[in-house]
């Protein structure tokens, strides 16, 4: 029956794709929120906006660990700060000429989020929230997952990390229902499966950079895993044509070919497998 849910979730996926689906959607409310200084109020422009955005924290203020101490708090210990980057000049003068040329050169410092400290006040985010009811029949794969990794809540984004082996979710209260909390984290589930300690696929153990094939495909995987996984708990109905929009966005990267999903369902069924605790009975 397992095997039928998955051929269903596919054909399902195809169809869509073939009809043309509506824009992929975030699955959680709240604008993204521009880094900022906390002292100063100010963005942060350039590359450091995308540095800090990697953070993944609720909060968008920032501050260097001096003026978390300035202002009678602390980091707490542990905690890894993030590189701020910005322009200084030293003047040279021609030995010939005697021309004076300012030189630049790149220097960073390091900054924490508020939410990396302790008594550090800052201005409140307002956030929106919706009811989470759990549903069991997702809550029991979550449960099941052998070897599962560790899963933190209250970030801007969803995302795995292979180096940590961490899942980091917005707080369930940001989704807009249940379901989506639910297919999103299935999706961080099948990108851990990828891990060296569980199937070492290529797409998580080898480095690929954003938007690159070896990238864009493993976002494939991930999805329809999710897609299979949703379909096994009886949510897929709420979370379907979000799942094929999504994966039409990471096909426009890879010229469009519908059979890449059939290729990636391949490694998704093997995924979806791990998750529920199945030993796969067919060739890969």
């Amino acid at each position: 029956m397992k095997r039928d849910v998955y051929q269903v979730i596919t054909d399902r996926i195809v169809d869509s794709l073939e009809k043309g689906t509506v824009p992929w959607q975030k699955p959680w409310g709240g604008k993204e929120r521009h880094p900022k200084s906390l002292v100063s109020g100010r963005d942060y422009r350039g590359i450091n906006t995308f540095l800090l955005a990697q953070g993944g924290y609720e909060s968008p203020y920032w501050l260097t660990y001096k003026q978390a101490v300035g202002r009678g708090g602390n980091v707490r210990r542990g905690e890894k700060g993030m590189p701020c980057i910005y322009w200084n000049w030293f003047e040279k003068k021609d030995s010939e000429t005697g021309e004076i040329a300012n030189i630049p050169f790149l220097k960073y410092y390091t900054v924490f989020n508020v939410s990396q400290c302790d008594q550090v006040p800052s201005p409140k985010i307002e956030t929106a929230t919706h009811p989470h009811s759990p549903i069991d029949a997702c809550e029991q794969v979550i449960a099941g997952m052998p070897n599962p990794p560790e899963t933190r809540h209250g970030t801007t984004g969803a995302s795995y990390s292979p180096l940590e082996d961490m899942i980091r979710l917005p707080s369930k209260e940001s989704f807009h229902n249940p379901e989506f909390y639910y297919s999103s984290r299935f999706h961080e589930m099948v990108h851990a499966t990828g891990h060296e300690s569980r199937l070492a696929r290529s797409g998580i153990v080898d480095t690929a950079n954003f938007a690159s094939d070896p990238y864009c495909r493993e976002e494939l995987v991930a999805e329809m895993g999710s897609a299979f996984l949703s379909g096994y708990t009886g949510i897929e109905n709420m979370v379907i044509d979000n799942s094929a929009a999504y994966i039409d966005s990471w096909l426009g990267r890879l010229n469009q070919d519908n059979k890449l999903v059939v290729t990636a369902g391949a490694q998704a069924q093997k995924a979806a497998d791990y998750v529920l605790g199945n030993k796969p009975t067919y060739s890969q």
